[in-house]
């Protein structure tokens, strides 16, 4: 069964961080990458970091680059998005999601109907 579950979100307040962790499940093969995405009020859903299954590239949104880490728990299934210093423009629904393609270019897909493979979200609010 192919699954991703995202948890970790919540309130946070602004300069606060924040560790997300998707579980995978059935995408082991390492042409597959697992990337984070998010989608805020009004705006278009885009990548924030992909990593490659195979040999672990990973690839940053440039705009966020310097806040966030991806890394990944093989033992576990499950892939990790760190963010710091957030501030109130990161409040938004953070998507994990599952891809066969190369980290750089599953990112760059964001919301154009390419990925069909997606976890159900979990909520962000960077809030006082």
């Amino acid at each position: 069964q192919l699954q991703l579950v995202e948890s970790g979100g919540g309130l946070v307040q602004p300069g606060g961080s924040l560790t997300l962790s998707c579980a995978t499940a059935g995408f082991t093969e390492d042409f597959y990458a697992i990337g984070w995405f998010r989608q805020a009020p009004g705006k278009g859903r885009e990548g924030l970091s992909c990593i490659n299954n195979g040999d672990n590239t990973t690839y940053y949104e440039d705009s966020v680059k310097d806040r966030i880490t991806i890394s990944r728990d093989k033992s576990k299934n499950t892939v990790y998005l760190q963010i710091t210093s957030l501030k109130s423009d990161d409040t938004a629904v953070y998507y994990c999601a599952a891809a066969p393609f190369p980290a750089k270019a599953m990112c760059l897909m964001g919301s154009s109907g390419l990925i069909d493979y997606w976890g159900q979200g979990t909520q962000v609010t960077v809030s006082e």
